[in-house]
């Protein structure tokens, strides 16, 4: 099993039940190819470096799980297609 940390930034005009839903459905991405949560931190809204789909602003969350090394581009592949997702990253942790 590896570490690995999957940064999420989330539509900021959407309300938060449907935030809450983006991530409970990442979640359940991640556990449903193996992977176990260990952390999840919510950032909250940010400014955008550069504009993204004409906006300026998203929230930000970031997802500590371990799993196989298939897991993350699984989860990767299906994130891709979320439409209140604008954009994400998974990283292997190597601590």
């Amino acid at each position: 099993m590896n570490k690995y940390e999957l940064t999420v930034v989330v539509n900021a005009k959407i309300e938060e039940e449907e935030r809450t839903a983006v991530i409970d459905k990442v979640k359940a991405l991640i556990e449903r190819f193996g992977g176990t949560i260990s952390d999840v931190d919510e950032w909250g809204k940010k400014r955008l470096a550069y504009e993204i789909q004409k906006m300026n602003e998203g929230y930000y969350y970031f997802i500590h799980f371990d799993a196989d090394s298939t897991a993350p581009h699984e989860v990767e592949q299906r994130i891709r297609i979320m439409d209140n997702v604008l954009r994400y990253l998974c990283v292997k942790n190597e601590a």
